[in-house]
């Protein structure tokens, strides 16, 4: 992509709504717009970040056996009548009325949603278990929406549902979300925090949320260093994974039990910052069995389902993602997620050696790089680099291009090389 042809409408200056770091930076990078309150547009660079995001997740998910759909927005509220939450929900849900005067809603949540299409396609324990998932726009009706993308009202969630036939399967479901979940936070470049939580308008007695450490996180969370090594996801046990993860204590400030916290060896003892960018529960048949969804079992009587339901804030993550990684001039963001791998910085537009090189790499790199092709002086073009936060940029002048050569520069440590195109190209290329 060159920069001259690109709608990325950078910011000098911060906007005087934005109060904490991602909200101003993915503002005056030109990644998102508010259109409302707490409603955004995504533009180029933000929804490159949202689709890198989303493929990760969508690669954990289908490695621990998920399988994606897609269900729509809009929800019948008899369907949620049938379950039971239609009235309890509360204010954040969206009601709307059609036409033709039937009650709809803009789900915040699709729990009876698949209820009802596993109800209508599976019949028997046979094909069980199962675990659909999609990746869909939400909407809840937050009093305050704030903080930008964390904080908003429409948002962008993996959600996905297992469907078991005994607690013993639905709880080993549980287990394979939990490590499918810290495998997709590790590849996204960031440290989680597991740690027990309640399960609030969702139901059921087991659920655990996944905190983000970032130093500007709403929560202060009280961890075990033993989470910072990451050893336990290399598991390929299931059970040894599971028993790791809660063998070691995580609370935030509200729920910080002092006596859980003397038992972790004093060297051990962490605090933090989090921000919380997922939740997993296990509810049992409170869904099945008020919308009487069953199957029939191996000996012919019917059977309710249990279930648990899994979601992760694909868009919150993008924002959770530069709370953890920025500094003073800008993004930092981790090689798995970055619009672009790399920047092209010419510094001398219209050269007889700058032109033809940049032309060169831009053309190797494709769609991975973009291209500052501006007549804009070298300054600009640096700052702007560092606020967007690409791993890296290649930095090409008249001297070092005249010899081949140009100037790397690793935007997470500010590390410089000056090198051969080829090996520049390796390096980028990782």
């Amino acid at each position: 992509m060159r920069l001259s042809k690109s709608l990325i409408p950078t910011l000098k200056e911060t906007p005087a709504e934005a109060q904490i770091v991602s909200h101003r930076l993915m503002l005056r990078a030109g990644m998102v717009r508010q259109m409302a309150s707490g409603i955004y547009a995504w533009l180029p660079l933000g929804q490159r970040v949202l689709a890198n995001i989303a493929r990760i997740v969508r690669e954990e998910q289908d490695a621990a056996g998920a399988e994606e759909v897609l269900m729509p927005t809009i929800q019948s509220a008899d369907l949620w009548r049938e379950s039971g939450r239609y009235d309890a929900y509360g204010k954040e849900m969206l009601r709307i009325t059609d036409r033709h005067e039937r009650e709809l809603l803009y789900g915040p949540t699709n729990e009876e949603m698949i209820t009802a299409i596993m109800r209508d396609a599976v019949k028997s324990y046979r094909e069980l278990p199962q675990i659909p998932y999609h990746i869909q726009w939400k909407f809840r009706d937050e009093l305050r929406p704030r903080f930008g993308v964390l904080r908003g009202r429409e948002f962008l969630m993996k959600d996905a549902y297992s469907f078991d036939l005994d607690r013993a399967g639905a709880v080993v479901s549980y287990k394979k979300m939990m490590l499918a979940y810290m495998r997709t936070f590790q590849r996204l470049g960031i440290t989680a925090i597991p740690m027990r939580a309640d399960t609030g308008q969702i139901g059921g007695d087991l659920s655990h949320e996944f905190h983000v450490l970032a130093p500007t996180g709403e929560s202060g969370v009280f961890y075990d260093a033993a989470f910072e090594a990451g050893d336990a996801l290399a598991a390929t046990d299931i059970e040894q994974f599971y028993a790791q993860m809660t063998g070691i204590y995580a609370a935030t400030d509200e729920k910080h039990d002092l006596a859980a916290w003397n038992n972790v060896p004093p060297e051990r003892r962490r605090e933090g910052r989090g921000i919380e960018v997922g939740q997993i529960f296990y509810f049992g048949t409170k869904y099945s069995q008020a919308m009487d969804f069953a199957v029939t079992g191996p000996d012919g009587r019917r059977i309710h389902p249990e279930m648990g339901s899994y979601g992760i804030g694909v868009s919150r993550l993008a924002g959770a993602i530069i709370e953890a990684r920025h500094d003073e001039a800008g993004i930092i963001w981790p090689d798995a997620v970055a619009p672009f791998r790399a920047v092209i910085l010419n510094l001398r537009q219209g050269d007889a050696a700058t032109d033809p090189l940049c032309e060169q790499l831009y053309a190797a790199l494709g769609r991975e790089a973009l291209y500052d092709d501006r007549e804009e002086r070298a300054g600009v073009k640096f700052a702007e680099a560092d606020l967007l936060g690409h791993p890296w940029q290649i930095i090409i002048g008249p001297r070092g291009a005249a010899q081949g050569q140009v100037e790397l520069k690793r935007r997470a440590t500010g590390e410089r090389f000056e090198l051969p195109v080829a090996e520049a190209l390796v390096r980028v290329r990782g």
